[in-house]
């Protein structure tokens, strides 16, 4: 009697399952997050309060003025709805290993050993640039990019009144942008296997990228700050060094 080969229904049947225990576990930790409450928001509000472990690394090369961002709530539904977001978005980020865990499950038994090794490897190096890149925005971008918005006026005439929602999607929008930029490595490494992309292409390109990394980094950072701008673009071009770096290894 002969093994028959699973069915596209059997796959998609497959994939429902792990959809459906991607989507619980999310839930529970989610769920975990949300009761937390005072946990986790005194993490996130950190960065409004001139405590925060950034500014007072800063100040050990010079005074820098004190700083907290007064946050105001002007909806009836929005400190909830807030809440809920936040927990979610650290219900992902603690489970995400799981996912991938999972996504690597799900495709593996299509793969030969050696790409199992290689797609292993893979999922491992982008988690955890995904991971720096949310730790360098938490702990320096945004805090960075809030203390410049958080105190630019046009006029003493206009106060800055900022909203939790507006801080929340700040954050949020930011550590998205810095954690995805970090997966340029990965990225660069899946293309070069496949043959699209070179390292001579990406030697002869350096001025054109750096340019690219400019514009990026200015997208990224919302200031007129030369400084700010710099600090951003600086990793960002040394993951462009490392990046041409890896492709030659696979090579």
């Amino acid at each position: 009697m002969t093994n028959q080969e699973p069915s596209f229904w059997d796959h998609l049947d497959e994939l429902r399952t792990y959809l459906i225990r991607i989507v619980i576990v999310v839930l529970v930790g989610a769920i975990v997050a949300f009761t937390l409450k005072t946990e986790v928001f005194s993490v996130v509000l950190a960065p409004s309060k001139s405590d925060f472990i950034t500014y007072q690394l800063f100040s050990m090369f010079g005074e820098i003025d004190d700083f907290k961002l007064q946050l105001i709530n002007t909806e009836l539904t929005s400190q909830f709805a807030v809440h809920m977001q936040v927990s979610i978005i650290i219900g992902i980020i603690c489970v995400s290993p799981y996912i991938l865990y999972s996504i690597f499950a799900f495709v593996s038994p299509a793969l030969y050993y050696n790409e199992r090794k290689y797609a292993k490897l893979l999922i491992g190096a982008g988690y955890f640039m995904f991971m720096t890149g949310v730790a360098l925005s938490y702990f320096l971008i945004f805090p960075l990019t809030l203390r410049f918005l958080g105190d630019y006026q046009v006029s003493e005439e206009v106060k800055n009144i900022i909203t939790l929602s507006s801080y929340i999607d700040t954050l949020t929008m930011l550590t998205l942008m810095l954690g995805i930029v970090f997966e340029l490595p990965i990225l660069c490494v899946i293309l070069g296997k496949l043959g699209i992309l070179t390292p001579e292409f990406m030697q002869e390109y350096r001025r054109h990228a750096i340019v690219i990394i400019l514009i990026i980094a200015a997208i990224i950072t919302p200031t007129t700050d030369v400084m700010t701008l710099m600090v951003v673009s600086l990793p960002i071009y040394l993951l462009y060094e490392v990046s041409i770096f890896a492709v030659k290894s696979i090579r």
